[in-house]
């Protein structure tokens, strides 16, 4: 069972707070392989605009699921860069989804305007559909490729916009 502080889980405000005191990534941006490569649980949600998503309407595409939180310091640091990653990657057959753990539309929508991003922010408010991914804290990304299956994996907040981070993803989609 998951100990809870103020509504959010204890494990992803632990690992949060490490992440946020590391320094910003220098070094060469990495994604982890999953060797497994585990099929993706199914899941609908709504984003903030109202829309619903079910992650089975986008087989045959490329995902990039990215679980956050706006309370999470290393999940507001790297959003800018994903939305400059979604500007070059979004015609490449590849999708970005970042899914809110915990926390209700107002407060996903005073986030997004003090940093706007034009790809969809979907809602897990019960986080009942993260804790079906294997998650260790907050930011945690996943790419899950054409068939629906996990093929990498990142904890923690990258520099989204990296070619060299975005080469494995979009090769993917090839």
């Amino acid at each position: 069972m998951n100990r809870v502080i103020r509504g959010k889980p204890l494990r992803y405000i632990l690992l949060a707070v490490a992440f946020s005191v590391m320094p910003v990534w220098g070094g060469p941006q990495t994604l982890i392989a999953v060797a497994d490569q585990p099929a993706v649980p199914d899941f609908v949600l709504p984003d903030i605009d109202g829309n619903t998503h079910r992650l089975s309407d986008y087989r045959g595409k490329v995902v990039i699921i990215n679980f956050w939180a706006t309370w999470c310091p290393p999940c507001r640091r790297e959003m800018p860069s994903m939305e400059r990653a979604w500007q070059s990657i979004q015609s490449k057959n590849v999708l970005m989804l970042a899914i809110n753990v915990g926390q209700n539309e107002d407060q996903v929508w005073e986030f997004t305007a003090e940093t706007p991003v034009t790809f969809p922010m979907l809602l897990d408010e019960s986080g009942r559909v993260s804790d079906e991914w294997p998650m260790l804290g907050l930011p945690t990304t996943f790419v899950v490729d054409r068939e629906g299956r996990v093929v990498y994996r990142a904890v923690g907040d990258r520099e989204w916009d990296d070619p060299e981070l975005l080469a494995p993803i979009i090769s993917l989609s090839q």
